[in-house]
């Protein structure tokens, strides 16, 4: 169940009157809601019931008024030390979506403080205030908010141009493939009787350029292939681009023992990079219906509630 703590200006009895009605229904919907109006008693420390609340609830919710601005603004009274605190942990945490601001009186640029002035609003101005605008708060606070729906395959909607018939586009979700030695990128040995002299970089050109996970797989699977020979060199792997370069080698290892490990390490890293992607597909899947059933549920138990 989540917790809140209403944030607002004591300026008449109509307005802490709406802020209690306002306390009530959220509770009756769900929302465990805190206001001083109920949890603060004679004899209280108020600085420290403020901070406490502001500190350990899940949501603030700051009834914004043109009377709560000029408070907020000008750190008055207790509205001024709830913005301080407020202020403080956004900065600490950066747990800005922690404090939703509600408009009920006067325009927002009226009623917002400064520090909330680009936020996204819930605006119950309106008497009887919206109750589409209420619903968005609920789902906001319960976390049941739309979400997007996953990412398809490059190019899945899109129907090919018959005007060109025989352009093609690279397919995203192929295996990379190494299309062979880019010969005049490959460097020349010092040839200086130094340890390593006869040893030189050889690119190899890739059928399109990996991200950076791909390209770690890569790197991991040569440093750690599951077949090697006595020849092999882990630690001279590294993927620019879309080159995989092996720095400290010569053509003629790469031929006779390289050629076969790197062929290895493309197919584990394909593979690897392919499960992740499926697994994290799957997840998205597994949310979408978790969520889609649970709204399913929410309306089915809702409809069952009767006031009547």
């Amino acid at each position: 169940m989540p917790k809140a703590f209403i944030s607002y200006s004591w300026e008449d009895e109509e307005h802490r009157t709406w802020v209690r009605e306002f306390a009530t229904r959220l509770r009756a919907d769900g929302i465990e809601t805190i206001i001083d109006q109920w949890n603060a008693i004679p004899g209280d420390q108020l600085p420290a019931f403020m901070e406490s609340a502001i500190r350990s609830n899940d949501y603030v919710l700051i009834v914004c008024t043109p009377k709560y601005k000029q408070k907020s603004d000008n750190r008055q009274g207790g509205v001024g030390y709830e913005g301080d605190i407020m202020t403080a942990e956004v900065l600490g945490t950066a747990n800005h979506r922690k404090f939703i601001p509600v408009l009920r009186k006067g325009s927002w640029s009226d009623s917002a403080p400064t520090w909330l002035g680009g936020k996204y609003f819930i605006d119950l101005s309106a008497s009887p205030y919206s109750e589409e605008n209420y619903g968005d708060l609920l789902v906001t606070m319960h976390g049941v908010r739309n979400t997007p729906p996953p990412v398809g395959k490059p190019f899945s909607t899109v129907q090919p141009n018959p005007a060109v018939p025989h352009q093609e586009k690279k397919d995203e979700t192929q295996d990379i493939r190494i299309e062979g030695v880019i010969a005049d990128q490959v460097t020349t040995p010092r040839m200086d009787g130094t340890a390593g002299s006869a040893l030189y970089r050889v690119p190899f050109k890739l059928s399109r350029r990996p991200d950076r996970e791909w390209a770690d797989l890569l790197v991991n699977n040569w440093n750690h292939p599951s077949s090697f020979t006595s020849m092999h060199r882990p630690g001279i792997a590294s993927v620019v681009g879309d080159t995989i370069v092996l720095d400290g080698t010569t053509l003629d290892e790469v031929k006779r023992y390289h050629r076969d490990t790197l062929k290895l390490a493309l197919a584990a890293a394909n593979r690897q990079y392919n499960e992740l992607q499926a697994n994290r597909l799957a997840a998205a899947e597994r949310e979408r219906a978790r969520i889609e059933a649970h709204r399913a549920d929410v309306a089915k138990q809702a409809g069952d509630i009767s006031f009547d």
